[in-house]
């Protein structure tokens, strides 16, 4: 049995108001570099954010919700971040930003195993 490999993950967040401070978790993003691993999934709770933010564009929104799971897969369409080295990728992804769709701070842990990691961190945070 191979031996625990450290991973990092970041949630990503939509930010309606920002000077509200509340977020609605929309996604994860998942790097493990001993496993050649780094993954996004997005979902977006469209009723549960019209809610807090009613003339919200939501087709709009889920375009650039989407983007994440493309760089992290280094699909060429994606744009050239897309088609940086694995971390790179992993680095800009997590970068601070002060727009409505925002990263949280980036967390650790240890893994056995990458393909189950993605779902769990998902049902943990956004679903």
């Amino acid at each position: 049995m191979p031996a625990p490999s450290s991973f990092d993950y970041a949630v990503i967040r939509v930010v309606p108001r920002v000077e509200r401070g509340e977020f609605l978790n929309a996604g994860v993003i998942v790097h493990c570099p001993t496993r050649d691993y780094l993954a996004a999934s997005v979902l977006l709770d469209e009723a549960r954010l019209r809610a807090w933010w009613p003339g919200v564009d939501g087709a709009e929104l889920r375009e650039h919700l989407e983007v994440f799971p493309r760089i992290a897969a280094g699909e060429p369409t994606a744009g050239p971040i897309a088609l940086l080295p694995r971390s790179e990728r992993f680095h800009w992804l997590v970068a601070p930003r002060s727009t409505v769709v925002q990263v949280s701070s980036v967390h650790s842990g240890l893994c056995e195993d990458t393909a189950p990691l993605l779902e769990q961190l998902m049902n943990r945070f956004v679903r």
